[in-house]
């Protein structure tokens, strides 16, 4: 039969369109239905990123036996509690347990610093010592089926959009070369579980509070399990503040990409935050630290038998990863140093990057804590107040006096000296010979 070249132009027309149609349909499904959203890169993008990944493999711990994994089923990611220097040593030359002894090293594939930059610590087929006594899905010692990813951080601060956006890429990659999902990614403080102690009776889930801070969404990730599968089976009972922030009751509401039913976990003991809320398994370690609200401060053995864990005090601040001599030392110091494992975050708590927290950096520059973007890179001697405002220039016309009123010679009134750094009032040996541009800062109280 012959066809009409009408009739032909017809059904190509239509052809097209439907192909069109069925395209457009795919795109929105990918785009919109649960599960199927996927973050992408261009080639560009990911091959600039790998090729900025810092290799950190020479540094590991001579004594950490390489072993390659089996299979690969999870990606487990952590906070480190700890700033990045220190991050770096611990996760490749070993970390410090309870009765003095060291581990070899080894403690994670990759480490991702609050700037964004990534270090390779251990290659990814390698088995990193990481998630410690855990379980997930009935399957015990995470460790050997996962990949493990430091954070430079801790887990009651927020991340930062640099280390989210590091986090996606590299995720990104680790998920399309072992065949993962985003429900294969999960954090430390999903798969680590206890032994029972006073707080439990029986294995239970909870020993880490590693990364209950990460946030999926910005992460680039779909939603994480609804429910705890080991807590379901009855191998664990369940932590109710992890259960509340990762698979919360409906109705509870959402901060930074997670859901919680209760004010959000902060480094201070309150009516809901317990020592165990606030640091888990290393409650009562040597190196976590209780500033009481008096500036007394006690190791985390030595709470029990001094005081009793019920009487710790509201207000108690909770210090992990610290040197006790060094917080006691700086506990009630007006003007703070950073040096250590005393960081920005060890002596303002969440206030470190607030307007009010002053810092004075070794150069001879003051900045807030506002405007700090990488703080990683705060050098160790730098110092900082908290709960200040200025500067307040002394001028011809302005002195101390002017400016501080019968405070001025007051230990809490700072000032911020050309050449000298930071100086309490009561230091200051002659007023009338401060020079042109000295800062004073006052206390926001009093």
């Amino acid at each position: 039969m012959k066809i009409e070249p009408y009739a032909n132009f017809s059904f190509s027309k239509g052809y097209i369109l439907l192909r069109v149609f069925v395209l457009i349909l795919v795109v929105i499904l990918l785009t919109t239905a649960p599960g199927l959203a996927t973050q992408t890169y261009s080639r560009s993008d990911l091959v600039r990123f790998q090729n900025g990944i810092i290799d950190y493999r020479s540094r590991i711990n001579s004594r950490f036996k390489k072993r390659v994994r089996s299979k690969t089923r999870l990606i487990i990611v952590h906070t480190s509690e700890l700033g990045l220097k220190s991050t770096l040593r611990v996760v490749s030359k070993g970390k410090r347990f309870k009765n003095g002894r060291t581990s070899p090293g080894g403690h994670a594939n990759y480490v991702v610093a609050r700037n964004g930059t990534v270090y390779r610590i251990l290659d990814k087929k390698y088995r990193a010592d990481h998630a410690g006594l855990s379980m997930w899905n009935g399957v015990a010692d995470v460790s050997d089926i996962s990949v493990g990813i430091e954070f430079v951080g801790y887990h009651y601060a927020p991340l930062t959009a640099k280390q989210y956006k590091s986090a996606g890429m590299l995720l990104f990659i680790l998920k399309r070369f072992y065949g993962l999902g985003d429900k294969d990614i999960l954090t430390h403080s999903q798969v680590a579980y206890g032994k029972p102690n006073r707080w439990f009776s029986k294995n239970h889930r909870g020993r880490k509070r590693c990364a209950k801070n990460f946030d999926r969404v910005q992460a680039g990730l779909e939603p994480t399990w609804p429910f705890d599968p080991d807590v379901r089976a009855g191998l664990l009972t369940p932590d109710p503040m992890l259960a509340n922030v990762f698979y919360p009751a409906p109705g509870a509401f959402v901060y930074s990409g997670q859901k919680v039913s209760h004010t959000l976990e902060t480094d201070v003991i309150s009516q809901q935050n317990s020592a165990w809320t606030i640091a888990g398994e290393d409650y009562n370690a040597p190196n976590t630290v209780y500033v009481l609200p008096s500036g007394k401060t006690l190791a985390g053995h030595r709470v029990a038998s001094s005081i009793g864990w019920a009487r710790l005090p509201v207000g108690t601040k909770v210090l992990l990863n610290q040197e006790t001599k060094q917080v006691r030392e700086q506990a009630n110091s007006i003007i703070k140093t950073i040096s250590g494992r005393m960081t920005a975050w060890s002596h303002a708590g969440g206030a470190y990057h607030a307007a009010s927290t002053i810092y004075f950096l070794p150069s001879g520059r003051s900045l807030a804590g506002c405007v700090i973007s990488d703080w990683d890179d705060l050098p160790s001697g730098t110092r900082l107040v908290v709960g200040y405002k200025g500067p307040f220039n002394i001028t011809k016309h302005k002195t101390a006096y002017r400016i501080a009123g019968v405070k001025f010679k007051d230990p809490k009134t700072i000032y911020h000296i050309p050449g000298r750094g930071p100086v309490q009032g009561n230091k200051v040996p002659d007023f009338s010979d401060l020079p042109k541009g000295t800062g004073v800062y006052l206390p926001l109280a009093g």
